[in-house]
């Protein structure tokens, strides 16, 4: 179960290596990000798992659903960033410029 739990782990840390190496592209940042919350939602649903707290899944559904809300919400960014500058690269966007 250690291995388990030491896997999902390393699985969290690679995404947070993964944002910081490829800043490049609004899309890899995101699916890291998804990568970040996907690998808590399994972490906390082992946890209770393995301590038979039955009294905490709602907190593991509420993750989930932000997880997807979140996605949702970045997908409609990387929409309208492509409309409107063409591309989806993170250092062409500019916030001061209209």
């Amino acid at each position: 179960m250690k291995f388990i739990l030491f896997s999902f782990n390393f699985i969290f840390f690679l995404g947070i290596i993964g944002i910081l190496l490829n800043r490049l592209h609004l899309i890899t940042i995101m699916l890291c990000l998804e990568l970040l919350l996907i690998s808590l939602y399994i972490n906390l649903s082992i946890i209770l798992c393995i301590y038979n707290n039955f009294s905490f899944y709602g907190s593991s559904l509420v993750l989930l659903t932000f997880s997807a809300c979140e996605a949702s919400i970045g997908l409609s960014l990387l929409v309208n960033v492509s409309r409107s500058f063409g591309n989806d690269n993170v250092f062409s966007l500019n916030l001061l410029r209209v």
